[in-house]
């Protein structure tokens, strides 16, 4: 394939309110290969919209315009809901932030990874069952048959996020949107699911966007990074120079963290500017 595996050209989501239209997503443009692109920003900064419009997951209500929104050639903007039935799933998948919300929970998690299988593939249940006990190995989970016959509330944190990661890889997209995937994890289990989402886009050569708030896990994981504010894309730049950003709102955002080597008796505050929205 030639050409970028995402495009994004001038994206804006806005919502219905009592006082008018609320714009989440400003005029956001970016290209995206078969790499890690992580999204940062603070809560409200328009990161999961974002991810949720190029999904076509977005309520009724939204409104959604672009100048472009294409992936591998095909037009976004002008899917049927038949067409994200055979896209979703397939070609693009979406881990969410908290399993809890995202499993069914009256299913054993084995059952549910088989059907994202057999929604996308022409399978015998047996091969399903076989495909969906390789995903559970592929993402680290010791003893498969055992996870496989779980209830989701069965599940601890890094277990149930891994689940939904094999539950989304395995119709073998091409492109993972993954939405704080570790923001519920202690750093051992976080940085397993780091491990295996590494392994998984080496291996099968997928696109895939990261969004989080932690800016220390991404620069370290990703390739390049958008730092968002207030539904608008503030600077791009490659993940490990992510500590050499420019733009005032980067820079705050790296000042307002906690570092072991520097003692504060108070963390810095980001000092809003206006003209950031314009």
């Amino acid at each position: 394939m030639s050409g970028p595996l995402l495009e994004v050209a001038g994206l804006n989501v806005t919502f219905p309110g009592r006082g008018g239209e609320t714009r989440a997503v400003r005029d956001v443009s970016f290209t995206l290969g078969r790499e890690r692109l992580g999204i940062v920003g603070e809560s409200g900064s328009g990161k999961s919209t974002t991810g949720r419009a190029l999904l076509g997951l977005l309520p009724a209500s939204a409104k959604v315009t672009a100048g472009a929104l294409r992936f591998d050639g095909l037009n976004l903007l002008s899917r049927s809901d038949a067409d994200w039935q055979a896209l979703r799933g397939k070609r693009i998948s979406m881990v969410m932030q908290d399993p809890k919300y995202s499993l069914n929970p009256v299913r054993n998690v084995g059952w549910q990874i088989e059907e994202a299988y057999r929604l996308h593939r022409r399978c015998t249940r047996a091969e399903a069952r076989a495909k969906a006990l390789a995903m559970l190995e592929a993402v680290q989970i010791r003893e498969p048959d055992l996870v496989y016959q779980l209830f989701p509330h069965q599940l601890s944190g890094g277990m149930g996020q891994r689940v939904m990661i094999a539950m989304m890889l395995i119709a073998e997209p091409d492109l993972l949107i993954a939405d704080e995937p570790t923001s519920a994890l202690d750093v051992t289990v976080q940085n397993e699911v780091l491990r295996v989402l590494d392994k998984l886009v080496e291996e099968r050569g997928m696109g895939l966007i990261f969004i989080s708030h932690n800016l220390t896990v991404v620069s370290s994981f990703c390739d390049r990074v958008l730092v968002m504010y207030g539904g608008k894309i503030m600077e791009e730049c490659a993940a490990k120079s992510l500590g050499a950003a420019k733009h005032p709102y980067t820079r705050a955002l790296i000042q307002s963290a906690p570092q072991l080597e520097r003692r504060q008796a108070e963390l810095a505050t980001v000092q809003r500017d206006p003209a950031w929205l314009t």
